[in-house]
């Protein structure tokens, strides 16, 4: 199969090498999907920078964790999915293996992807759907009709995690103009809550923007933030790990699938060109998910 790696940290998109590699072989619990679409989140480039070093990657790297395909073979003990199924797939985040004509993932990182959601549509939504759910989440959100009314700020909305977390927002503020910069509301509206998705936002410039009992789920922290965290007292929270998994996969793709919630897609990348995909996730200003496709 054709598959994309890199043998070493750092490089960027020129050190992404084309190959041809033996299908892997699955185990009894495990799926074998031919990929149709893949998107690539900034932990994928981040992890080949060295953000996980020493631990991961290993080398050689396929990247990429979050894919949509069709089921390809079944292992023996698989009850859920048979040959043909499509299907999204949240592949272990320090192995990869996304950029390839085939992957193999456990039946527990597998979701059946409903009529009428593209491959494109579902491959965004893993570690980005999965990240804006679970903050929202943490703020108490509800998904039923009964939540109560709450001002929310998403700072860069735009980007993968923002999109899903900010669509259908009553107000946008471009992050250039003055009450962009500020982060202050039209309206002169505090915040509530305020869920970060840009390690770019310190407190210190969060925190007025903020309510009397507003607090702030950061979901990209950095390290000025992780020492507010301690010293304010829970006014802000980390989300550095995506804790949720295929019941909450199961959900989203329902979402897209009743059109209450829509993959917003930067650009689609032939495999053949997925380096430009890889320089432009690593650029910062995609709007949305940037997905290679098969």
């Amino acid at each position: 199969m054709r598959a994309i790696q890199y043998t070493g940290f750092g490089g960027g998109a020129a050190s992404l090498k084309y190959v041809e590699n033996p299908v892997p072989l699955l185990g009894k619990n495990e799926v074998l999907v031919k990929v149709e679409a893949a998107s690539i989140n900034p932990a994928d480039w981040k992890i080949q920078k060295g953000m996980l070093r020493p631990f991961l990657p290993k080398f050689p790297c396929i990247p990429v964790t979050d894919v949509a395909g069709e089921v390809a073979e079944v292992g023996s003990s698989v009850r859920e999915f048979k040959v043909g199924d499509k299907v999204l797939c949240r592949l272990n985040f320090g192995k990869g293996g996304g950029l390839a004509e085939y992957v193999v993932a456990s039946e527990s990182k597998i979701a059946a992807r409903p009529a009428g959601v593209s491959a494109a549509d579902a491959a965004g939504l893993p570690i980005s759907g999965l990240t804006a759910l679970q903050a929202l989440m943490s703020i108490g959100t509800k998904f039923d009709g009964t939540c109560r009314g709450a001002d929310i700020l998403v700072t860069a909305a735009s980007g993968g995690v923002g999109t899903y977390a900010g669509l259908g927002a009553d107000e946008v503020l471009g992050y250039k103009t003055p009450e962009g910069l500020a982060l202050t509301s039209p309206s002169g509206r505090k915040y509530d809550y305020v869920i970060n998705t840009t390690d770019a936002s310190r407190w210190s410039a969060l925190r007025p923007s903020l309510s009397g009992r507003g607090r702030v789920v950061d979901v990209t922290p950095n390290p000025g933030n992780y020492v507010a965290s301690v010293l304010t007292r829970k006014k802000i929270s980390m989300l550095a790990q995506v804790s949720l998994g295929k019941e909450h996969m199961r959900f989203l793709l329902e979402l897209v699938a009743e059109g209450k919630l829509r993959t917003v897609v930067d650009r689609r990348h032939p495999f053949e060109k997925a380096a430009e995909a890889w320089e432009r996730s690593m650029a910062g200003h995609a709007t949305g998910k940037i997905i290679v496709e098969m």
